[in-house]
């Protein structure tokens, strides 16, 4: 039995093996699928308006879990480490086939929806998921079809989510019981024994960055994006904590995207139609775009209330401190509209160095920006993961490793191949510690930071005078309105400058020591941007 909005008259859930005795619920509204989640004790609504849901025992990726099926077509294209994780076909059918059987018996939920928000390169999607509120991010989270295209609509890639099936290790072919396996010869991807929604959102990326490079000559990237009055394109890299969401969500920018983009021919395109941002410890001052975005048809995941009341409580990490929220991009005012822009003119490196090293800001050649591009640093402090007490150097390729199944080197390559293209300015800029590590310093003004990115955009720091550092070679502007010209050089923020040295050697030393594992690959000129380092 079916029940839907619209759908394409031809599609079936027996073209993917799943013969069920329950409903199938076709492209519901949210407004339905919020009714489906209360109706049947799986959310209860804030009185914000959005509806509150736990993902069960995974309340983030299981990173362990996720698999890439190894054939023809991966075998030797894909960057086979500890991340992208190779399994034999047999197991991706075995499990598919259970989840299949899995359903037989369930009601199910189909989304149509569309990766990329630019037309010339978008992939669509199908979507079968077990929860309705599975269904609802996915609608939150992509490109929605209109109705047109929902009535033609042929999926290039689809999805089997089933966060209550569980595998059996010892004959699956996996680790544990919960999995996501993607297979490119199928143009599939299989979830199970995780209700996280996360790894429906990093499954597509993982394949659009395995494709777009590939097959569209597009870089695609883990960062955030925003445009100006003059159409001019801005995006920014950078790991959890570094500030992407803060420092791209500007009033006097158009939002782009927070999280995944791609560098066409074209320009510069969101993959997604919606955000999915952190809420632990959120508050209207620190965030007013995300707070506000939270009401109807967003998705709040592990969060708690306050006592006797339906009012979120943003602190409360008794579930997990991953706390989530997905909504609609069009729940933020300030956006482009499409998700589309230009080339970029500058591209912003963001790290949050707890060592006190780097400097605030500074202008990389093209070979620094491929080597910092492959590092992807920054640090974590106490509190921000178990058993760590003093600060930890932490790099991710690309700023983002475990959704980039291609080799590090060949998404730098692209980037410098762009730069060149397009004339882009690449910065670093340090979130950080200032005048000492994570203990001693302090963190960088934010309203420092603010000044900074916005004389670069400006071409505030175009034509003044800069300075190298010594040890990493970064070129420093000596000048830049409204901050103090101590701050823009790291080494005169702190009180002992031996111990500003040997701190700032051990950190190269990390860097060089983190490199070594690319360097057959790196090409001469990636490998000349290295700090002056003693490992």
């Amino acid at each position: 039995m079916e029940k839907f909005g619209v759908k394409n008259p031809k599609a079936s859930l027996a073209q993917y093996g799943i013969q069920t005795k329950g409903k199938a619920y076709w492209n519901l509204s949210p407004e339905e699928l919020i009714e489906e989640t209360v109706t049947r004790g799986l959310g209860v609504l804030a009185d914000n308006g959005a509806i509150c849901i736990h993902t069960g025992t995974f309340t983030g990726r299981s990173p362990k879990d996720r698999f890439i099926v190894k054939d023809e077509i991966t075998r030797d294209t894909c960057d086979w480490n500890d991340i992208n994780l190779p399994i034999d076909g047999k197991f991706f059918y075995q499990l598919r086939e259970k989840i299949q059987q899995y359903f037989a018996d369930k009601d199910v939920f189909v989304r149509d929806a569309i990766a990329i928000a630019d037309q010339e390169y978008q992939v669509p999607l199908r979507v079968i998921t077990e929860y309705p509120w599975s269904n609802q991010f996915v609608y939150n989270m992509f490109v929605r079809p209109t109705e047109e295209q929902h009535l033609h609509f042929d999926p290039e890639w689809v999805i089997y989510n089933a966060p209550g099936f569980e595998a059996d290790p010892e004959i699956d072919g996996i680790r544990q019981k919960n999995f996501a396996i993607i297979n490119f010869s199928e143009k599939q991807i299989i979830i199970g024994g995780t209700g996280y929604t996360g790894e429906i959102k990093k499954g597509v990326f993982s394949v659009l960055n395995y494709m777009l490079p590939k097959e569209r000559d597009v870089l695609a990237m883990h960062c955030s994006a925003n445009i100006g009055k003059d159409n001019d394109v801005a995006i920014f890299f950078g790991l959890s904590g570094t500030g992407k969401t803060t420092l791209s969500a500007d009033p006097n920018r158009l939002l782009i995207g927070d999280d995944e983009h791609g560098w066409s021919k074209n320009g510069v395109f969101n993959f997604e139609g919606g955000c999915y941002a952190k809420t632990i410890d959120l508050t209207k001052e620190k965030e007013p775009e995300i707070f506000g975005a939270i009401r109807h048809r967003a998705i709040l995941e592990n969060i708690g209330f306050h006592k006797n009341t339906r009012t979120v409580d943003y602190s409360d990490s008794s579930i997990t401190q991953n706390t989530r929220v997905s909504y609609p991009i069009y729940n933020i005012d300030n956006i482009a509209k499409p998700s589309v822009g230009g080339h970029p003119k500058h591209i912003f490196f963001l790290t949050a160095d707890a060592f006190g090293v780097l400097p605030p800001i500074s202008l990389l050649t093209p070979a620094q920006a491929m080597y910092y591009f492959i590092s992807g640093y920054t640090a974590k402090v106490a509190g921000t993961e178990v058993g760590i007490v003093d600060p930890k150097a932490t790099f991710s390729a690309c700023f983002g490793a475990p959704f980039m199944p291609l080799h590090p080197t060949y998404y730098a390559e692209m980037l410098g191949q762009k730069m060149e293209d397009y004339g882009a300015q690449v910065w670093l800029v340090n979130t950080g510690w200032t005048g000492g590590a994570f203990g001693t310093g302090n963190r960088i003004r934010l309203r420092y930071t603010r000044s900074m990115i916005t004389a670069a955009l400006e071409g505030k720091l175009d034509n003044i005078a800069y300075a190298t550092h010594p040890i990493f070679g970064l070129e420093m502007p000596t000048k830049c309105p409204g901050v103090p010209d101590d701050v823009l050089n790291p080494r005169h923020t702190w009180d002992d400058k031996e111990a500003y040295d040997v701190q700032a050697m051990d950190l190269a030393n990390a860097f060089v020591d983190n490199f070594k594992k690319f360097e057959h690959k790196a090409s001469d000129k990636i490998l000349s941007a290295a700090p002056t380092a003693m490992v």
